[in-house]
């Protein structure tokens, strides 16, 4: 309930007018009424209680208190602008840009040259503003005009959008260059075939089939990885349900991802007993190729790639596939699973690699529900660990 409001200072003053009456000899019930008209009428012209601060606007009462309860809670980041000094800021925006900007000017709050232009519109409207939580934040302001005083500030967050956008800026880009590349040597050495025609050296000639040959089969690999992954993606949200003997799996990926030329320097421990997991057979297939194939790449060609399938805690079946080669640094762990990510472009290129497997394995893994390590020392080698849900976990 508000306090009731008493004028002080009046019924002082009117009191000390009071004693002089007297003391000029007026008669005291003339004096007696005077004060008391007098003191009455603070009363019947007090001002309303300045808790509340409100305006009248073509019938609308503003209140600050009532609109901060109002939009409190609400799932949007919002300000309540009262000539360009914030007065009220809700839960999210406190949570986003802090509970500091609360009285301070909007346009110094905000810092930022589209703000302060759409703070300064009288029309309201919106506006992109980067950085305003970070160097890589991305919001939309939209500014309404309650009246010619107060206004609203609506915040939306698009960081996340803008991020997916420039990630598939940045796919359409690599992926564009990776083809380009084959289909350059491939074209480069057609012509010289068809221009030199049986002036060409049949020993020129054929080196420069096998080029041809080779670069086509790189091409054809990219494809397939790409729509690998393109498939991938596009089942990430559906858990695979069909039951997969793991330990049988994995024999056979692992022989297959290492073919009849270099099976012989893989090493493998899987146990007897049946490890299930509920799972993507054909997936699960192309994980297991990859990593076999990754390590017997990069590892040295005198030393085997351990494949290793064991039960682990919590209900998991735990994969690692570790390599003894020149091993990886330590800052190019964390973006090992982007497309086209290569520590040494010229030796994957060399070596026949797309760029794209170990982001295909990491989406497969995801997919399954499972969890992805890598780890690595420089001249020491690489070990790859993947943890599967094992059935009795489903």
């Amino acid at each position: 309930m508000d306090a009731r409001y008493i004028p002080v200072a009046g019924i002082v003053l009117a009191a000390i007018c009071g004693i002089v009456l007297l003391a000029a000899g007026v008669d005291l019930l003339l004096v007696a009424g005077t004060m008391v008209v007098w003191v009455a009428s603070f009363w019947i012209a007090a001002p309303p209680p300045p808790t509340v601060r409100q305006e009248q606007n073509d019938g609308l009462t503003i209140s600050q208190s009532g609109m901060g309860e109002l939009i409190e809670n609400s799932g949007l980041p919002m300000l309540l602008i009262d000539s360009n000094r914030i007065i009220v800021v809700n839960a999210q925006a406190r949570e986003a840009i802090g509970a500091h900007v609360l009285g301070q000017d909007a346009r110094i709050a905000l810092r930022h040259p589209a703000a302060i232009d759409l703070l300064t519109r009288d029309e309201g409207g919106s506006a992109n503003v980067q950085g305003l939580t970070g160097p890589r934040s991305n919001w939309q302001l939209t500014l309404q005009r309650i009246d010619s005083r107060y206004s609203l500030v609506e915040l939306i967050n698009r960081t996340a959008e803008a991020d997916v956008s420039r990630a598939h800026t940045d796919f359409v880009a690599n992926a564009s260059h990776e083809l380009r590349t084959p289909l350059a040597s491939i074209i480069g050495y057609m012509e010289t075939l068809q221009d030199a025609g049986d002036d060409l050296p049949r020993e020129k000639a054929d080196k420069f089939h096998g080029t041809v040959l080779r670069e086509a089969r790189r091409l054809q690999n990219l494809i397939n990885d790409l729509m690998s992954l393109s498939r991938v993606e596009a089942e990430k949200h559906d858990q695979p349900r069909e039951l997969v003997d793991l330990g049988l799996l994995v024999r056979q990926a692992a022989r297959d991802g290492a073919g009849s030329e270099r099976v012989d320097r893989v090493s493998m421990k899987v146990p007897d007993e049946k490890l299930q997991v509920r799972g993507d057979p054909k997936q699960l297939e192309q994980l297991v190729r990859n990593l076999v194939d990754n390590a017997l790449k990069y590892g040295a060609e005198d030393k085997p790639v351990k494949v290793k399938l064991t039960p682990g805690n919590s209900d998991m079946c735990v994969l690692t596939i570790a390599d003894k080669g020149e091993g990886i640094a330590a800052e190019h762990l964390p973006y090992l699973t982007r497309r086209f990510y290569r520590t040494d472009p010229g030796r994957s290129r060399a070596g026949g690699g797309t760029g794209l497997g170990l982001a295909i394995v990491k989406h497969i893994v995801e997919r399954h529900r499972g969890r992805l390590d890598i780890k690595s020392t420089l001249g020491e080698g690489t070990t790859v660990t993947v943890r599967l849900p094992s059935i009795s976990a489903n």
